[in-house]
């Protein structure tokens, strides 16, 4: 006896959302289901490809189907009458906003391995450096050839192994070459970069900032559509005191804070295996329990990881001994992203454009 679409989603509620904790049925996140000729299609209200999350919800859906004797067909339906259509990056799922309170903590290098990281996961990837006195992505992410340009007179990113990538770092003569630029000038080029660039469609976007809370931070989150921000600090007190700055200024501007990262949490010593936290132990936690945020990863310092020398993102280098840690980061964050937008969804349900999902687990 062959089952309806009722009873197919009746048995879809058994399913739970694992960081939600409430039934996908009830969250709104099953949009439409059909069974035509032996396959159910099944509408499902995700956005976050390649998460571990929503790869896990796919395949316990697919069992489900499978138990009622169908073929799966799951696709990704999600937009305006979620909350996730805009005007400014429409062709972009994602936008994740990497920053921190203070210059030198590793920025820069947690947002490259981000970026790689996902390609790596298999997602379409973006990299914009919107850091533009300080472009140091092209150094972490060589581009493989010039940028080019549309008729429409639109810039054409250049790949870094798969990654598209903008940087003013690509745009100088030469390397060391300053970008001399007051503020008018900053937000132009930053303007430019935004709505001057053919990004193509990309599940993520990944948005280096500049350090601080200056005029081209606040200008960049009241332009674009940010899916959510990634704190990146270090263990000693001068780091925390501007993250926690960072944190307030994305909560006054309704920007959901991922998480935070601790760069440089601990020395592991090559000889002996002891830890030491040379810049103090238990900084990041403070930030955690006080804004009440997840700790996305503890990096340790590492001559693989940020060093002089250490040219090229870490999650290509498989022989790394920081890999793992790297990697676990890129997961978390993509997790993160993939909640975020299902709270939303779960407080705006229905409708939206859509996309297939991967039908097999990638690692």
């Amino acid at each position: 006896m062959s089952i309806t679409e009722h009873e197919l989603e009746i048995k879809l509620e058994e399913i739970e959302d694992p960081d939600i904790g409430e039934d996908i049925v009830s969250l709104g996140l099953v949009n439409d289901v059909r069974i035509e000729d032996g396959t159910a299609r099944i509408e499902l209200a995700l956005n976050a490809p390649y998460a571990p999350s929503e790869m896990e919800l796919g395949n316990r859906i697919r069992e489900v189907v499978g138990e009622a004797g169908l073929e799966a067909d799951l696709r990704a339906h999600v937009g305006e009458e979620h909350g996730f259509d805009d005007e400014v990056l429409p062709r972009v799922r994602n936008v994740i906003a990497v920053s921190s309170g203070k210059g030198g903590v590793g920025k820069t290098t947690v947002a490259a391995n981000i970026a790689a990281g996902l390609e790596k996961r298999g997602a379409m990837v973006g990299l914009l450096d919107a850091d533009i006195h300080g472009p140091n992505i092209p150094r972490i992410l060589p581009v493989e050839t010039e940028p080019g340009v549309t008729p429409n007179e639109e810039i054409v990113p250049p790949r870094s192994d798969g990654v598209r990538v903008i940087s003013m770092g690509i745009m100088m003569e030469e390397e060391d070459d300053p970008a001399i630029l007051r503020g008018p000038m900053v937000n132009k080029f930053m303007l430019k970069f935004l709505e001057g660039v053919e990004w193509g469609r990309l599940d993520y976007l990944i948005v280096d900032l500049p350090p601080g809370t200056g005029d081209a931070t606040l200008n960049l989150l009241q332009s674009m559509p940010v899916t959510g921000a990634v704190v990146v600090t270090t263990p000693q007190e001068m780091a925390l005191d501007d993250t926690r700055k960072g944190i307030q200024m994305f909560n006054k501007h309704d920007t959901p804070v991922l998480g935070v990262v601790e760069n440089m949490s601990s020395f592991v010593c090559p000889s002996c295996g002891d830890e030491h936290g040379l810049f103090g132990t238990g900084g990041a936690q403070t930030i955690v329990d006080k804004y009440d945020v997840p700790l996305l990863g503890r990096i340790p310092i590492h001559p693989d990881f940020g060093a002089e020398g250490s040219e090229g993102a870490l999650v290509k280098d498989d022989s790394s001994q920081v890999q793992e840690t790297v990697e676990d980061l890129v997961a978390e964050v993509s997790d993160r992203i993939g909640e975020t937008n299902r709270r939303t969804v779960a407080e705006n349900v229905d409708g939206g454009p859509e996309n297939t999902l991967p039908t097999e687990t990638e690692d």
